[in-house]
């Protein structure tokens, strides 16, 4: 690091105490940028990055709900809005005990520059809350999510901050918590993506994550003259971005042999084709059951359980050419990634929000292989939420192929900004690089022009 990017470690470090995953995600951005620092000293002048590190606005409250046995039940809510410079804070709410301060500022300040390098005009924000939809009745989400709302509706519109959703907010959340915002507006609003197709609701937005990242995995590999065509993938996770990206990865010929869910993973040596997808989307989009129930019903596949005590992941450990992970952060360490280069792969595209810790990064630059960073390749989700909102400001809605095609040329479009802005900063092949220094270019030259605010 220069002297610059250390000293700004060492502020955010101590002013942002107990959040190591936003310290994780900064301290990749600042490295990055160092170069870009030393030739634009007008940034450094500005403080342009000091002031991206900053959220513009936190908001935090409780939620007060009620449960199925009359039990007052208390959470925190949050939304981190981040950057409004180049349009309206957008990104996902989460609901998962795991939600925090510090995990939605990391992934609010990722979404800045994600955002960005979609091309399309939408500032940076995260939210959501420490309840756990997992085991609760309909009702009981219900009553979470117009508890939720009541806060929240105040700090978000359509040209403000448009939220979407993310892990345990789903189709039924999204619409529990448009409705409350509905009754309490009095105004029907494209205030949210992820809709239901019947009222504001865009086709290809819950495929769009998985898609977009199978999409620029196949770019990557077109550098060199290859595809997905019988190419064997690891994929973790079986929620959406799971259960699509496994989806497009059949359409295109590869081969999806792993899946998981929290308790463990399950290992289908003969590959997981569309009977077997369908089981997953079933059991876990219906049923809400438990990856396990794979291996009971298809005598094919193994189910290994989850042992937080191993120090590594075993579902990394396979025969393969690519891996997708798709769960949650920092689920590949050091140990997996070099698990995986031993066992022949060499095509990474993050499904997940910075699923891979920083020693495993540099493990996947050190060996030079297709290495996608999640704000690039998992870009899509959000490209498509921005698509939504266009079709809600104009009161129409495009056919699927429409927004496949627009989803296409969006992640070529991502992937060709990050191998030129690579390549003009002397960082040719690194996708992270590439990634966070045109993601930021964007950003950084609207708040030049905006002035200090």
């Amino acid at each position: 690091m220069s002297q610059y990017s250390s000293a700004l470690m060492t502020e955010v470090t101590a002013r942002n105490p107990a959040q190591p995953e936003f310290h994780q995600a900064v301290e990749e951005v600042i490295e990055s940028l160092a170069i870009v620092m030393e030739k634009h000293p007008e940034y450094r002048a500005a403080k342009i990055l000091d002031r991206c590190i900053e959220p513009e606005r936190v908001i935090m409250f409780r939620v007060p709900w009620t449960d199925d046995q009359g039990e007052v039940q208390i959470n925190r809510g949050f939304r981190v809005e981040m950057n409004s410079a180049i349009g309206p804070y957008k990104g996902g709410l989460r609901f998962h005990p795991s939600v925090n301060l510090g995990i939605l500022k990391f992934l609010a300040f990722e979404q800045v520059f994600k955002n960005s390098l979609t091309t399309l005009p939408m500032g940076g924000g995260k939210g959501g809350s420490d309840f756990d939809p997992k085991g609760k009745s309909d009702n009981e989400v219900m009553r979470f999510c117009q508890s939720f709302m009541t806060e929240l509706f105040r700090h978000i519109g359509p040209n403000t901050d448009v939220p979407a959703g993310d892990i345990g907010v789903g189709g039924r959340e999204i619409g529990f918590l448009f409705g409350q915002y509905k009754r309490l507006r009095n105004e029907f609003t494209g205030v949210l993506t992820g809709k239901a197709l019947n009222w504001g609701g865009s086709l290809i937005r819950p495929e769009a994550t998985g898609y977009g990242t199978v999409y620029f995995a196949a770019e990557m590999l077109s550098t060199r003259n290859e595809t997905l065509e019988g190419k064997t993938a690891l994929v973790s996770g079986s929620g959406n971005v799971a259960q699509y990206t496994t989806e497009k990865l059949l359409e295109l010929g590869a081969k999806v042999v792993t899946l998981s869910d929290s308790s463990g993973y399950i290992y289908d040596p003969e590959g997981i084709n569309q009977e077997k997808l369908a089981f997953v989307m079933d059991l876990k989009n219906v049923r809400r059951g438990r990856i396990s129930e794979y291996a009971d019903r298809f005598g094919s596949a193994t189910f290994t359980a989850a042992d937080a005590s191993a120090g590594h992941n075993p579902l990394w450990d396979h025969k393969a050419e690519c891996a997708f992970p798709s769960a949650t952060q920092n689920e590949i360490n050091d140990k997996d990634a070099q698990n995986l280069i031993n066992n022949g792969v060499y095509v990474v595209a993050e499904g997940a929000n910075m699923p891979t810790t920083a020693d495993g990064v540099n493990i996947f630059l050190q060996e030079k292989i297709l290495y996608a960073p999640g704000k690039a390749a998992n870009a899509g989700g959000v490209a498509v939420s921005g698509l939504e909102m266009a079709q809600n400001s104009m009161r129409y809605s495009w056919t699927r192929k429409e927004v496949d095609d627009r989803l296409r040329v969006i992640m070529h479009s991502i992937h060709e900004a990050c191998v030129t802005t690579s390549h003009r900063f002397d960082r040719a092949g690194n996708y992270v690089d590439g990634a966070n220094i045109a993601g930021f270019l964007k950003v950084a030259d609207a708040m030049m022009d905006q002035g200090i605010v």
